[in-house]
């Protein structure tokens, strides 16, 4: 057990998780199991409080391995979210980026002429009406 808990601080460090902005709390389990489940409060829910990300685990019978398993998924989740909010920003930036950039004289008049050329061709396509 203790060899677990070395690993889950190192997944806790990674996101930077700290245990004050965890909400946790132990739920009676729903499912098979029979009276054991109905008695003890084997469920494990937890919520990061920063980001809004909810756990729930209820796939052992021990409390202690819910505990575990919520806590390194819920460090999973966080890295996940924190990564997709890393690779926004730089979507964003990049996408600035490629907006202000300054175009080529040369690159602007093809593009003057290819929509004049469409334009001629879109006015070519006007039905005439015969007035007989």
């Amino acid at each position: 057990m203790r060899k677990k808990s070395f690993k889950l601080e190192d997944t806790f460090d990674q996101p930077g998780i700290r245990e004050q902005d965890i909400v946790e709390k132990f739920i009676k389990s729903s499912g098979p199991g029979g009276q054991s489940v109905n008695k003890t409060s084997s469920c494990v829910y937890l919520k990061h409080i920063p980001t809004g990300i909810e756990v729930k685990c209820q796939r052992e019978r021990s409390q202690v391995l819910n505990r575990y398993m919520a806590r390194k998924i819920l460090a999973e989740k966080v890295k996940a979210f924190k990564l997709r909010q890393i690779r926004k920003a730089k979507d964003e930036a990049e996408k600035i980026k490629r907006s202000s950039r300054v175009r080529p004289a040369r690159l602007k008049r093809k593009i003057l002429e290819d929509k004049r050329r469409l334009s001629q061709k879109k006015r070519m396509r006007f039905k005439v009406i015969d007035l007989r």
